[in-house]
């Protein structure tokens, strides 16, 4: 039975999970009460673990074995409205140099209003209407 999520997780933050970095205990509780993320910061922590030598597709069966990947964990497709909210986000992010996957993660939140995870420190300087949560 998967939960509804209350939280989106930046791949930062489900990364820090991952890999018991600092961290890890924050994302942890917020798996406990469901998590939304992006199809795109889903890539994003799948190539960063391929990177490292994981293989993608063993990840992603570890994690329904766990109960997380379709459970605790709900993969929202990019689909065109996030897509344009995406790129709305861009000239507003610039200054501070947001990638892809950053706006991603925070289009998905404003979608869904609910707060964001990240372990990325220049998203608490962002006035974009999401609460955002630092992991460290």
């Amino acid at each position: 039975m998967s939960l509804a999520p209350t939280s989106v997780l930046d791949a930062s933050a489900l990364l820090a999970y991952l890999q018991g970095e600092i961290g890890a205990d924050q994302v942890a509780a917020a798996l406990t009460r469901g998590v939304a993320l992006s199809a795109v910061n889903w890539a994003e922590v799948l190539s960063k673990l391929a990177e490292r030598g994981k293989v993608p597709e063993e990840v992603a069966k570890q994690l329904r074995d766990l109960g997380l990947l379709g459970e605790a964990i709900q993969i929202y497709p990019l689909d065109q409205e996030l897509a344009q909210v995406i790129a709305e986000l861009s000239p507003l992010s610039r200054s501070v140099g947001l990638s892809l996957g950053d706006r991603a993660c925070l289009a998905l939140a404003l979608s869904l209003k609910l707060p964001a995870y990240t372990a990325d420190q220049v998203w608490k300087s962002l006035n974009l209407g999401v609460s955002v949560i630092l992991i460290r």
